[in-house]
This record gives structure tokens, C-alpha cells and sequence, in this order.
């Protein structure tokens, strides 16, 4: 079971997968929706999220993720509209 309270108490929280070429860290990352049990961390880790701040009362959240690659010293985030370019 994933456990990210401190991430719904303020404090950042950062997943970082490292590994060659073809060793399973996208399949680990984000996995295959059915069956559910195959599921990545990260929907893993916003279903969590999500879930409590749904059930929080009295507070406001702001949630923002990145998702990004470094691939030979270059930087490209993942979730963005041109997932080729690079960031500086």
C-alpha cells in the first residue's frame, strides 16, 4: 500500500525512477489500467491524493505534477503539449 500522507500536509513529494533502457521504470510509473492491479504508481498515487482531498474539510489544495525525463542530459517534460522539446 503507497502511503503519501505528508504530500496532503503540505510537503512535496517527489517519485524518481532510474534505470538503463528497457528495465520497466515507465511500466512501473504508469502501468496498465485493466486489470487494476497492474496499475502504475503514479494513478496509484492520484487516486490517493485525490481521495483525500475529497474527504478533507475546512481546506483548500492546490495539486500539480510534473512528469519528466532526463534522457542523455536532456530535460523534457512528459505531460506538456510537445513532449519532444527539450526544457532549458
Amino acid at each position: 500500500v503507497l502511503r503519501f500522507q505528508g504530500v496532503t500536509e503540505g510537503y512535496n513529494g517527489t517519485i524518481f525512477a532510474y534505470g538503463q533502457t528497457g528495465s520497466g521504470k515507465s511500466f512501473t510509473m504508469q502501468g496498465v489500467v485493466d486489470p487494476s492491479a497492474q496499475k502504475g504508481i503514479i494513478p496509484r498515487a492520484f487516486e490517493h491524493i485525490f481521495e483525500s482531498v475529497q474527504c478533507a474539510e475546512n481546506a483548500k489544495f492546490l495539486v500539480r505534477a510534473s512528469y519528466l525525463e532526463i534522457y542523455n542530459e536532456d530535460i523534457r517534460d512528459l505531460l506538456g503539449a510537445d513532449t519532444k522539446q527539450k526544457l532549458e
